[in-house]
C-alpha cells in the first residue's frame, strides 16, 4: 500500500535521505566461504576473462556491463537550476539511477562530466564504451544536447537518449492520447501551441508530427517560430518549415487564439485569460517545474483537463512513467539504438494502462503503478524487433 502521508517534507529529510549519497554497490552473489572467493576472483576470474578475451561477445553474458545504464550530465541545465556543474548535478543524477532500479530494474551508475566540449564527452562515451550498454543523457543544455545526441548515435552500437527531450515527449503523447479519449476528440484534427523550443519542447513537437496531430505552433523567448523569421538556428529553422501550418506570427496571445491545447515547456508564466481565447474545452499542460506556467485551479477555470509537472495536482505528466521501461525494452530486445517506432509505442503503452478508468483528473497512470515499467518494456521490446534494431 502506498505511503498516504500528504505532511510537507521536511529539509532535515531531504538532506538525511541525501547522506553519503543515494546508491552503492551490491554483491550478486554472497562470498561467504574460500569456494565462493575463487570463483568470484583468482583464480577462477581469469577463465572468464580468458573466454572473453578469445570471444568479446560473452562479456554479454558474464559481466553486467550489457544491462548498464550509465546517466551522463555535464550539469549545464540541472532542473529549473540552470549551469549548476558537474559535481552539483550528481545528487539529481544519483536520484535517476535509484528511479532506473526501482521501476526498471536496471542497474545504474551516474557519470557527470567536467566539460561542455561536445566532442570531448563524446569520445569519453566511446572510450567507456565495454563498460557500459547504454546511455541516458540528462540534463545537458540546448541546442548542444542535440548534436551531443546525434554524434553519439552515430558512433556508439548501444541506446542513446536524452530523457529530457524524448522521456518528456513520450509521456506527452500518452497525456494527450489519454485526455483526447476522455473528450471522445481525435489529436489530427488539434491545433497543439508549444511554449518553449528547448530540448522539451523541440521533442515534443516531433514526437506529436510523428503521431499524426493537426499541426503544431511553436514558440521561443522572440515569439511564434515561423519561416523567414531572422536568426533562427539551424534546429528551428527545421522546425519552421514543418510546423504553424497557418503561418502566424506574434506571440503567445496570437498562437494561442483558436488553439486546442497548450503545452507550457518554457519556465515562464502566462496570464489565465489567454486561456479563454483558445478553442472551447481546450486542453491544457503546464508543465514547468516548481512553478506550473498557469496555477491549474486557474487554468482550469478555462481548460476541460488540465495537467502538470507536479505530483500535489491531478494528471502529474512525469518522466519516469516512460525512461525505465523504454531502457528496460531496449535492453531486452539487444536493440542497436532507440527508434521513433520505439517512442511511438511507449506511449501507447503508457496510455492502455489507465484505459480503464481514464477520467478528467486521471488521463495518464500513477508514476508508482507497478504495471507501467513492464507495459512499457514489452511494447518497447517488440517495436525494436519491428524496427530492425533488435540484437
Amino acid at each position: 500500500m502506498q505511503d498516504q502521508d500528504t505532511s510537507p517534507v521536511t529539509d532535515d529529510e531531504i538532506f538525511g535521505g541525501h547522506e553519503g549519497g543515494k546508491l552503492s554497490v551490491a554483491a550478486a552473489r554472497p562470498i561467504s566461504r574460500p569456494r565462493d572467493l575463487s570463483i568470484a576472483y583468482t583464480p577462477g576470474v581469469a577463465k572468464v576473462s580468458r573466454a572473453i578475451a578469445e570471444q568479446a561477445s560473452l562479456a554479454q553474458r558474464y559481466t553486467w556491463a550489457d544491462r548498464l545504464v550509465v546517466v551522463v550530465s555535464d550539469g549545464t541545465a540541472v532542473l529549473g537550476l540552470g549551469d549548476i556543474g558537474a559535481s552539483a548535478s550528481l545528487p539529481v543524477m544519483e536520484g535517476k539511477s535509484v528511479l532506473f532500479k526501482t521501476f526498471g530494474g536496471l542497474d545504474s551508475i551516474p557519470l557527470v562530466l567536467d566539460t561542455t566540449d561536445v566532442d570531448e564527452i563524446v569520445e569519453t562515451l566511446v572510450r567507456l564504451r565495454p563498460s557500459y550498454g547504454a546511455v541516458n543523457l540528462e540534463d545537458i543544455s540546448a541546442p548542444r544536447c542535440f548534436e551531443l545526441e546525434d554524434k553519439l548515435k552515430q558512433v556508439l552500437d548501444c541506446p542513446v537518449m536524452h530523457d529530457d527531450q524524448h522521456g518528456t515527449a513520450i509521456v506527452t503523447l500518452a497525456a494527450l492520447r489519454g485526455a483526447n479519449l476522455v473528450l471522445g476528440r481525435d489529436i489530427a484534427d488539434q491545433r497543439v501551441v508549444i511554449s518553449g523550443a528547448g530540448a522539451a519542447g523541440v521533442a515534443c513537437a516531433r514526437i506529436l508530427q510523428e503521431a499524426g496531430i493537426g499541426d503544431v505552433t511553436l514558440l521561443d523567448s522572440k515569439g511564434i517560430i515561423h519561416r523567414g523569421r531572422a536568426g533562427l538556428n539551424p534546429i528551428k529553422e527545421q522546425l519552421a518549415a514543418s510546423t504553424n501550418a497557418a503561418g502566424l506570427q506574434g506571440g503567445l496571445a496570437e498562437a494561442l487564439r483558436g488553439a486546442d491545447v497548450f503545452l507550457g515547456l518554457s519556465g515562464s508564466t502566462i496570464e489565465a485569460e489567454l486561456l479563454g481565447e483558445m478553442a472551447e474545452d481546450p486542453i491544457v499542460f503546464a508543465l514547468s517545474n516548481p512553478d506550473p506556467e498557469v496555477h491549474p485551479d486557474d487554468a482550469a477555470k478555462h481548460a476541460a483537463i488540465v495537467a502538470t509537472g507536479r505530483s500535489d495536482f491531478p494528471n502529474q505528466i512525469n518522466n519516469v512513467l516512460a525512461f525505465p521501461g523504454v531502457f528496460r525494452g531496449a535492453l531486452d530486445a539487444g536493440a542497436r539504438a532507440i527508434t521513433e517506432g520505439m517512442k511511438l509505442a511507449a506511449a501507447e503503452a503508457i496510455v492502455a494502462v489507465a484505459q480503464d478508468d481514464l477520467g478528467p483528473d486521471r488521463i495518464v497512470p500513477s508514476p508508482l503503478d507497478p504495471r507501467v515499467a513492464p507495459e512499457v518494456a514489452a511494447a518497447v521490446a517488440k517495436a525494436a524487433v519491428e524496427d530492425g534494431v533488435a540484437g
